[in-house]
């Protein structure tokens, strides 16, 4: 996997060639693919998932489908700008920085999203970003799993030596929580939302992860997977 950098203007594109196509062969990297409106209106929104920003599944018609996630902010800080960050180059734009890790994880084989595209539009001072994965087939948020008592001991156990996978390879994920955990159709474990997580030396970035995950499973009343989670992990 290679990738490759495009200007169209004031948007700048992040993409792998060898992903970025249809049917009928290579796709341009254009700015239209980030464009939501203009894949609704060809019909080829297949749905939508939940959370700040509402990513698309997209139909690309390739045999598999993408999912287009628009970079949006939280907290106080959105009431002033939801959607512009402040530029300070574009290897730092926040979709540059994870396309590029998430090509990085995927090539040493962790279970990651496979990369697509980037896009990052230029506005003086301040800019705005999107980013294209491919989805996985069949995969539900942990989160959900939970909710429905469909994760079971097994289950949570590999949930934990995937953690410990990524914890071993230096992936500091930032925003680790039972919504960025998913599941797949054959119960294989899949980590995704890399935005603002780095590659570091060991240190107490582990267990602030750890930490973070139990207050998420906390939240939805599932305090005591944890335990088992700990002990997949303490396996790894």
């Amino acid at each position: 996997m290679g990738l490759a950098t495009y200007r169209a203007g004031k948007v700048f594109i992040l993409y792998d060639a060898a992903r970025l196509c249809d049917a009928e062969g290579a796709v341009a990297p254009e700015p239209s693919l980030f464009d939501p409106e203009g894949w609704r209106a060809r019909g080829r929104v297949t749905g939508e998932a939940p959370g700040r920003g509402a990513s698309l599944f997209l139909d690309p018609r390739a045999g598999r489908e993408w999912v287009l996630r628009p970079y949006r902010r939280g907290g106080l800080i959105a009431r002033l700008s939801a959607r512009r960050y402040l530029w300070t180059g574009l290897e730092r734009t926040r979709a540059f920085r994870e396309l590029r890790l998430t090509a990085d994880l995927h090539q040493r084989g962790l279970p990651v999203p496979t990369p697509v595209a980037a896009a990052v539009t230029r506005h003086g001072l301040t800019y705005e970003a999107a980013l294209i994965t491919e989805r996985i087939p069949g995969a539900r948020a942990l989160a959900s799993r939970l909710e429905t008592d469909k994760a079971d001991d097994d289950l949570l156990r590999r949930v934990g030596t995937t953690i410990r996978r990524f914890h071993d390879a230096g992936l500091d994920h930032v925003d680790l929580n039972a919504r960025n955990l998913l599941v797949d159709e054959h119960g294989a474990v899949w980590l995704i939302d890399l935005d603002r997580c780095r590659l570091r030396p060991r240190g107490s970035w582990q267990a602030a992860n750890l930490a973070r995950l139990e207050r998420s499973l906390v939240k939805f009343g599932a305090a005591d997977a944890m335990a088992s989670i700990r002990r997949g992990y303490g396996s790894g």
